[in-house]
């Protein structure tokens, strides 16, 4: 798939899966805004150096599990001719791809299962997590945050599979980031605006617009192996 449409629908995702980004990620955001002492909660602006370290540290970790997996990718496709190889890792994109878009558009919840798959790493990490609360410096912000991207999550594992056919770590790092700056607007407004995108997200009509959109892309992406 071209790459430029690749990180427009990364971002799309993102975006648009915002509703379950609210849901998985809300009450964490509201914990550790809480969190902090009272005088740097009392200004938006002194809030914000927190929220922007949260999600930088998020947003790296996705991009460096992109970078894995799409380096998965090519050392996989080193096993077998690489016209094999590239034509098997487009049909497993294309059918998660098609697979996401059915729980975008609230027709299938299946990648909810997927997040079991994480559980394990998840509570050996956690606990370094908790360590770092409460939150005093954006620094302390900025590690908890790279922890906080290893929170397990259907929706990210989908795209990272989608990362493994990326064509490369760089394109697998690409691909992640698109879709965590995607995730950014529910997740760094989460008070007025952000009750306002969770209402606007979870609109049946946007929903089904939000999963067309990534089935088309899947579908697009399995119509080039003919």
């Amino acid at each position: 798939m071209d790459g430029s449409l690749s990180y427009l629908g990364a971002f799309l995702v993102g975006l648009l899966g915002g509703v379950h980004c609210v849901g998985m990620c809300g009450g964490i955001v509201t914990a550790l805004t809480f969190g902090l002492p009272e005088e740097r909660r009392a200004s938006v602006i002194e809030m914000l150096p927190f929220q922007l370290s949260y999600n930088l540290g998020r947003l790296g970790s996705y991009t460096l599990a992109g970078a894995l997996m799409g380096g998965l990718g090519i050392l996989l496709s080193s096993f077998l001719p690489v016209q094999y190889a590239q034509r098997g890792l487009l049909a497993a994109a294309g059918i998660f791809m098609i697979l996401l878009g059915l729980y975008l558009g609230g027709w299938w919840a299946g990648l909810t299962r997927v997040e079991a798959i994480g559980g394990v790493l998840w509570r050996r990490i956690e606990p370094l997590g908790r360590r770092l609360l409460p939150v005093r410096s954006p620094a302390q912000a900025l590690v908890l945050g790279i922890i906080w991207g290893w929170l397990p999550c259907g929706l990210v594992y989908s795209v990272l599979i989608w990362a493994v056919a990326a064509g490369g770590a760089a394109q697998g790092a690409g691909l992640m980031l698109a879709f965590g700056l995607g995730t950014l607007p529910n997740l760094l407004a989460l008070g007025l605006v952000a009750s306002t995108l969770a209402r606007w997200t979870r609109a049946p009509a946007i929903r089904c617009v939000a999963g067309a959109l990534v089935i088309a892309l899947g579908s697009y992406t399995l119509w080039r192996l003919l």
